[in-house]
């Protein structure tokens, strides 16, 4: 099984570097530096940040691509009509497994962030900003990147800045757990939709955009719209930042021209010439088969044409000797065990398409089949929040990615091929991917000599156990997380049989 990415990959730029001007010669831009490599930072009235955000087509990074004009309108509508002060929120928490994009950001080039959110708090005059994140090495730089600018002291400005540090967790990134957690509450969604622009933070107006949505602001106020688009495709104006990871000699983020190839940038990054196939978007993004990968092209239009997404900006390329379908069981079962809980498609419907697709990894036939796309089409657009909606998009796509695959489980019970474990999903959701040592990982085991079929362990933890076709329970190939050993604990001791148990298993130091 493969490690977890690096918390800082190297970087590459290919063609002159913008957002990662500089880091070739630093490990971290102090606000000196910072203004070296790029230059002071012109201030913008709303309507002129409005019209920047719109000329370079200014969408945001963080998976969703909503226009960055649009939510600067909504928040400028809401004060208008409650006549209250706004907020501006940076989401930092990346809590994708597969992308670090944000996590370089703002362990090394912090400064470039923070512009980008100052920048728009002055144009809206919002009186807080705050940064959210999830490692150590961002929490660290960006508060000391704000003692930097003399924002440490909250009587020195009348911007308040300040940090949250949530868990590391996929749900982490969601933005209304993000601005949950920033209140003082639990990092889990509300299970109510609310777009921040009109109730956020404090429930004030709030604009809430991603870490490297705010540094590209922050280089289109100094370029000027002309300048920004000087490189990139038509309609894919500037730069953007990738994680590519998989078959590659090293997992790297990338920055890349809008429009550019994405075989010119896995050549780039040394992968295999044709591989396998090609994930976009990360968990909840999209498999891309091997001849449209060839043809794709790295920007929102480009990847949604060929049926990929941007998404977090990841990349993974999948090499030949694993088996595709039983990596995306993998994923999808993390993806279960990843839910808050606070719905019924993600707390029971995740599993159950995560059961299913395990059904037809093991050859249990089309029928098995037709219920992954039934529970599929249970969970779209019913969750709470997108994490539903993500993770059904990442299993079908599967399907249609790998036809070959599928059929060879499907008609003949298998393709032969181990699963080697290279989707980056952590061993334990919330654990610290950075953590120095060995690290000791549970995981479900059952006596198969005691076990009667009870069922008992399925009820109890549905993220983790199912009952397979047999009436037998179904384990998840996946280490118990954090937030979910209470349930596994409660699931082993309840067994009427005694046939459950946790197991560790020592992990070496993550490099």
């Amino acid at each position: 099984m493969s490690p977890a990415l690096p918390e800082q990959p190297a970087v590459l730029a290919l063609g002159r570097p913008r957002l990662l001007a500089g880091l070739d010669r630093a490990a971290r831009l102090d606000r000196s530096a910072h203004l070296s490599v790029h230059g002071s930072l012109p201030q913008h009235t709303e309507a002129q940040l409005t019209a920047l955000a719109e000329a370079v087509a200014l969408r945001g990074r963080g998976g969703a691509g909503f226009p960055f004009a649009r939510k600067l309108q909504a928040v400028r509508q809401a004060v208008r009509r409650r006549g209250a002060a706004p907020a501006v929120v940076v989401n930092g928490c990346e809590g994708d497994p597969s992308s670090r994009k944000d996590a370089v950001l703002l362990a090394r080039a912090p400064h470039l962030v923070l512009d980008g959110a100052l920048l728009t708090a002055a144009a809206l005059g919002a009186g807080s900003v705050v940064v959210g994140v999830t490692r150590a090495a961002a929490e660290a730089s960006v508060r000391e990147a704000l003692a930097e600018r003399g924002l440490a002291d909250r009587r020195a400005r009348s911007v308040r800045a300040r940090v949250v540090r949530l868990p590391e967790r996929l749900v982490s990134g969601e933005s209304s757990a993000l601005l949950r957690a920033a209140d003082g509450g639990l990092p889990l969604p509300p299970g109510r939709h609310d777009r921040a622009s009109r109730e956020g933070l404090g429930g004030a107006p709030t604009l809430l955009s991603n870490a490297e949505t705010f540094a590209q602001l922050a280089l289109a106020a100094r370029l000027g719209a002309e300048g920004y688009a000087a490189t990139g495709a038509p309609g894919d104006p500037g730069t953007l930042l990738l994680t590519v990871s998989g078959a590659v000699p090293e997992p790297q983020v990338v920055e890349v021209p809008g429009g550019v190839p994405l075989a010119y940038v896995l050549k780039v990054c040394g992968a295999a010439p044709a591989p396998q196939g090609v994930l976009t978007g990360g968990c909840h993004g999209a498999w891309l088969d091997t001849a449209t990968a060839a043809r794709a092209r790295v920007s929102y239009g480009g990847l949604a044409e060929c049926g990929g997404a941007l998404g977090v900006g990841a990349v993974l390329a999948l090499p030949a000797d694993t088996c595709p379908l039983g990596e995306t069981v993998r994923a999808a079962h993390w993806l279960a065990a990843e839910s808050a809980g606070q719905c019924g498609p993600c707390r029971s419907g995740l599993p159950s398409l995560a059961g299913a697709l395990a059904d037809v990894a093991a050859g249990a036939g089309q029928g098995a089949l037709e219920r992954v796309r039934e529970a599929a089409g249970a969970v779209r657009g019913r969750g709470a929040c997108g994490h539903p909606d993500g993770a059904a998009r990442f299993v079908l796509s599967a399907l249609s990615a790998f036809t070959d695959d599928l059929a060879a489980h499907v008609l003949n019970g298998g393709c032969g091929r181990p699963t080697a474990g290279v989707l980056p999903l952590p061993s334990g959701a919330g654990a610290d991917a950075a953590a120095d040592g060995p690290r000791r990982v549970e995981r479900l085991a059952v006596d198969w000599t005691l076990c009667e079929g009870h069922g008992l362990c399925a009820g109890l933890l549905p993220q983790l156990v199912r009952i397979g076709p047999d009436g037998y329970p179904s384990l998840a190939d996946a280490g118990v997380p954090d937030h979910l050993r209470g349930r596994a604990q409660r699931a082993v001791r309840r067994c009427p049989a005694l046939a459950l148990r946790l197991d560790k298993e020592q992990l070496g130091k993550e490099r």
